[in-house]
């Protein structure tokens, strides 16, 4: 009877729903946008690696007074071989530095590029390996060679459809060798993080010689033996960096020690609050579009008085009238939630081909059904109720 009452009345039906269809197509589409950068953004800083513990001189996260930080001293590679000796708990430690250079190849230019000093451990410490040709080797290391290990994004930007493979190329004023590209990883950097994709690897002595290593920061990545709990290891850390740096009990760390936990929970926070503002904005358009869904079922039960008169009058109970108006709203919202999802559809493809990454998947697509469910039954009770309250005879005599 609710189906019969709404395809009786189609315009009505379809303008109806134009306000859940939006109402839904915008939650969909927040929902997809966030879920797709968490995604990519977990992907990402996967390169990291979840048990490495990273010393540097100034916390990623800063959240007190920076100049505090940036008046301390830089680690420096004498620090790293102390370390080496002395923490016989980590399964590798690896130095690196960073500067930004312009790299060119023939006549590409790419201006801003990260440069990376670092040495053969990087794979230890780190989930992203070379899709093609090699990563730095100990002699590479050890003999200051000018080899470089290249992004993805950079041998599509500079090299084209050539081989990178043993071509040289400029970085900075020094011409280096590509001995490896690295696989694909994306970027952490929707909201201004790193491009894994646009850096270059080059071994940290070969850094020094031809970018010099005087005032430079270093960080080192120090990964933790299977068999340690990271807490625990993060203690030992923390206490051999004090003695190698000869604090005073009394002296505060001069030194930080991130992970990436630290970047997952500040993402989550600031993704939290943009998802919390987006559905609230969304979620007025789904009020809008619940109210025209009542103010419709106000007048389907108007429309409807005598009938309804009837039906109580050979016996139908309130529950019945109750049901089968709640039915009728949840149809109607059911019906725009289903036109929005596959609206939303079309729109993530897009969004993700163009702006960023989304992504739907089946939470989604099940809240979606269950917000238009829930619109509908609470749009509609008030209307339903005021049917299922009607009395007979009043309702019998309604012209």
């Amino acid at each position: 009877m609710a189906l019969t009452a709404i395809k009786a009345n189609k315009s009505r039906g379809v303008l109806t729903t134009l306000g859940i269809v939006i109402g839904i197509l915008a939650v969909v589409t927040t929902m997809t946008a966030a879920n797709g950068l968490g995604n990519n953004f977990r992907e990402s800083i996967s390169a990291l690696g979840s048990d490495v513990l990273y010393v540097s001189k100034r916390p990623w996260i800063i959240t007190g007074n920076f100049l505090s930080f940036r008046n301390r001293k830089n680690l420096d590679l004498k620090e790293v071989e102390k370390l080496e000796q002395r923490l016989t708990s980590a399964k590798a430690i690896n130095p690196s530095t960073n500067t930004n250079k312009n790299v060119k190849y023939r006549s590409k230019t790419l201006e801003g590029t990260t440069i990376i000093g670092t040495t053969d451990k990087q794979l230890m410490v780190s989930s992203s390996v070379p899709g093609d040709g090699r990563f730095l080797t100990p002699f590479d290391v050890q003999f200051k060679r000018n080899v470089c290990v290249i992004g993805s994004e950079i041998k599509d930007l500079l090299f084209g459809d050539v081989n990178p493979i043993n071509k040289k190329m400029k970085i900075g004023r020094h011409n280096y060798r590509v001995v490896g590209v690295m696989e694909k990883q994306g970027s952490a950097g929707f909201f201004g993080g790193p491009n894994f994709d646009k850096q270059i690897f080059i071994p940290i002595s070969a850094f020094a010689k031809s970018f010099g290593s005087r005032n430079r920061d270093l960080n080192i990545a120090v990964k933790a033996a299977p068999h340690i709990s990271l807490s625990d290891f993060e203690f030992e850390v923390i206490g051999e960096m004090r003695k190698i740096r000869k604090l005073k009990p009394a002296e505060e760390d001069d030194f930080s020690i991130n992970q990436m936990n630290q970047l997952v929970g500040a993402y989550n926070s600031v993704m939290g609050v943009i998802v919390s503002i987006g559905l609230v904005i969304t979620g007025i358009s789904l009020f809008v579009g619940g109210i025209g869904v009542m103010n419709i079922m106000f007048v389907s039960v108007t429309e409807r008085t005598r009938e309804i008169g009837i039906r109580k009058a050979i016996g139908a109970k309130r529950r019945s009238i109750l049901s089968q108006f709640l039915f009728e709203s949840s149809i109607i919202c059911l019906i725009g939630g289903l036109i929005g999802l596959l609206l939303s559809i079309g729109a993530t493809a897009l969004i993700s081909k163009l702006v960023m990454p989304a992504s739907l998947s089946l939470p989604i697509v099940s809240v979606a059904i269950l917000v238009s469910v829930a619109t509908g039954v609470l749009s509609g009770f008030i209307p339903a109720l005021k049917a299922a309250k009607l009395n007979p005879i009043d309702a019998l005599r309604y012209e």
